[in-house]
């Protein structure tokens, strides 16, 4: 049933292999070195290419990695126990060997593993004939809730500060109305009363319902007062305004645009990288109170014994997942609060845990030191690029073949689809490009109006004079209710006929479960084949992030048609400068597609522009 087992080194030595097939099987494992091995996604436990299913097994101790290939369609159940069985086989009998890394020898493995295969198989046959059963009631986590600990009362959070046991009943039943006192707010049942009998007398006209009004009510709130008329900032009535309606009987294109020249120049070349600053390091003050207290803690350290040191120490053993369990539980609430989405903390501590699991640590290393470095080094790796994202050469190049560079902008409402877009415009005609903005967001009112501003101030900044009478930035677009694949077609033959030199694409904004817009969404792309297609989204979410971007993938591999789709190639993160250290949403994003984060928003401005440091973002993140 297997198609193919192999075992190998970190270095790409093959030590054993079997094959049941004559499939050549070189592109699927080298796509799972590539993309989960290399780029320490080791917390994923298989790996689909095409019709095949790999899972794998990693040895730290002596840097061996065991795959097993079968069918996509395949539900073998005895996998799993199979890659555990094999794996202890191979290091039990070859131990000398690998230690002592004679790893060119003659492996004679065939007996072992067809002996381990048939047990595992009978293993499976037996396993798929035992029925389910359901888990009953006093094995669930359920059983051991009382409806006491699931009633929330008033003030236990005050007795558990104080220290003060709680005591809780399995049924509480429902203060008597005598019983509710005035010190919540309520009022009591004589004062009740009293107010009834004031109510029922001051609608019979008794001459004693001012009388018990006043017992009643003994003191009266102050009664609210009226809304108050607007005071003006700049005195006078609202009749005495200037008229601010600026575009009365006035083309819109007659106006001029007061350009803020000290902008102009500061884009040239590359995108800097982004600086991340953690709001938790401490501030002056509390540095000079650390400093302060540093003696006296150092002090206290002292008084507990010398040997309190070493119990975090561990000497010249094996890495187990026992040891790990502690620090990565730490390490995964760590990410989570950091914004990182919690499915995605969780395969990175697994990838951690796969990683060092049988790994030898020196006698003076820590765990949570170990862990925490490896970590630092997963991320880094995660967030650094797999491939060469270089929008000037590349568009350079497509200028010397005679054709636009073209980029499309997707992703879900009001992340910043169109700011973004103006941004990286003005970055690429500050580098002398020409660009032409396709005005395919034809649903939502004013989206053409706000691209027709952008170009005004792009090319008030840029005026046709300063290149030699080409305007840098013109906007082509045909009104709204249009087909924006047809609209983005034309744009990019206009500019082939006018040589602009890129082409950017400003779609609208879609859910990730529309599927008639995302529909939409595929055909443009499909139709158009962009250069690059880069989704925008928000680096202030976490969870809806993985979500919106694992979906926008999907729907433009599902409703392409063809085999292979134009998936996303980068990401924009928007909205950087408001979520001071809590950068997870970047990880979050990277891990699931694998692409680079190309643009970083951090502001409003047009220089607001940056590109991803990995080390910063990393450093911020571990913090």
């Amino acid at each position: 049933m297997l198609d193919l087992f192999t075992i190998f080194s970190r270095g790409g030595i093959v030590l054993w292999c079997f094959q049941s097939t004559s499939q050549i099987f070189t592109t699927s494992v080298n796509g799972l070195i590539k993309s989960v091995i290399l780029q320490e996604r080791s917390g994923l436990t298989s790996y689909d290419d095409n019709n095949l299913t790999l899972k794998y097994r990693l040895d730290n101790e002596f840097e061996l990695v065991f795959v097993v290939a079968f069918q996509k369609i395949l539900q073998l159940s005895y996998v799993d126990k199979f890659l555990d069985d094999i794996h202890l086989e191979f290091r039990d009998k070859y131990k000398n060997e690998l230690a002592a890394g004679h790893l060119y020898d003659d492996f004679d493995f065939e007996a072992r593993f067809r002996s381990v295969l048939r047990q595992c198989e009978e293993w499976g046959q037996t396993q798929a004939l035992i029925p389910k059963q359901m888990r009953s009631f006093e094995e669930s986590l359920k059983s051991k809730k009382t409806v006491a600990s699931m009633i929330e009362r008033k003030g236990d959070d005050t007795l558990k500060k104080k220290g003060k046991p709680v005591k809780h009943v399995v049924i509480e039943e429902p203060p008597a109305k005598e019983e509710v006192s005035a010190s919540n707010g309520k009022m009591t049942r004589e004062e009740e009363i009293l107010a009834n009998r004031a109510k029922l007398a001051q609608k019979i006209g008794s001459p004693n319902a001012k009388k018990s009004k006043t017992a009643s009510n003994k003191s009266p709130k102050p009664s609210k007062e009226g809304k108050k008329p607007r005071v003006w900032d700049l005195g006078g009535s609202s009749k005495d305004l200037p008229d601010l309606e600026r575009t009365k009987d006035k083309p819109l294109e007659s106006h001029e645009i007061a350009a803020d020249t000290s902008m102009v120049g500061r884009m040239v070349g590359g995108i800097k990288d982004l600086e991340v600053e953690s709001d938790s390091d401490a501030s002056e003050d509390e540095e000079s109170e650390e400093e302060e207290e540093r003696p006296q803690r150092q002090q206290a350290a002292k008084s507990r014994g010398m040997f309190s040191m070493f119990k975090s120490l561990v000497g010249s053993k094996n890495l187990t997942k026992q040891d790990m369990r502690p620090v990565l539980e730490k390490l995964q609430d760590h990410l989570i609060t950091k914004n990182v989405a919690a499915d995605i903390a969780n395969k990175l501590c697994d990838s951690v845990a796969a990683k060092l699991e049988g790994k030898v640590l020196g006698t003076f290393d820590s765990v949570a030191t170990t862990v925490k470095t490896t970590m630092t080094e997963s991320l880094v790796q995660i967030l650094s690029p797999t491939r060469r994202v270089d929008i000037l050469r590349d568009a350079l190049d497509a200028k010397k073949s005679g054709r636009p560079y073209t980029m499309a902008f997707c992703g879900v409402n009001g992340v910043g689809k169109s700011t973004n877009l103006a941004k990286i415009c003005f970055w690429l005609i500050e580098n002398n490009l020409s660009v032409l903005i396709a005005a395919c967001d034809t649903f939502r009112a004013g989206a053409v109006e706000q691209l027709r501003t952008h170009m005004r101030h792009l090319n008030a900044l840029h005026p046709p004079d300063k290149h030699k009478g080409v305007t840098m930035v013109r906007l082509y677009e045909k009104g709204y209710g249009k087909d924006a694949a047809g609209i983005a077609m034309e744009a990019i033959s206009h500019a082939k006929d006018t040589k602009t030199d890129i082409v950017l694409i400003d779609t609208a904004g879609r859910m990730q479960d529309n599927e008639p817009l995302m529909r939409a969404l595929a055909k443009l792309v499909k139709v158009n084949e962009p250069d690059l297609v880069l989704f925008v989204g928000e680096a202030l979410v976490g969870n809806e992030a993985v979500d919106q971007l694992t979906k926008f993938n999907q729907s433009l591999a599902d409703f392409s048609q063809s085999t292979k789709p134009h998936l996303i190639d980068g990401i924009v993160l928007t909205k950087f400068d408001t979520i001071d250290d809590k950068v997870g949403a970047a990880i979050s994003m990277t891990y699931m597609t694998g692409q680079p984060i190309v643009f970083v928003g951090t502001g409003q401005t047009y220089t607001d522009l940056k590109s991803l440091n990995a080390k910063a973002v990393v450093s911020a993140l571990m913090k």
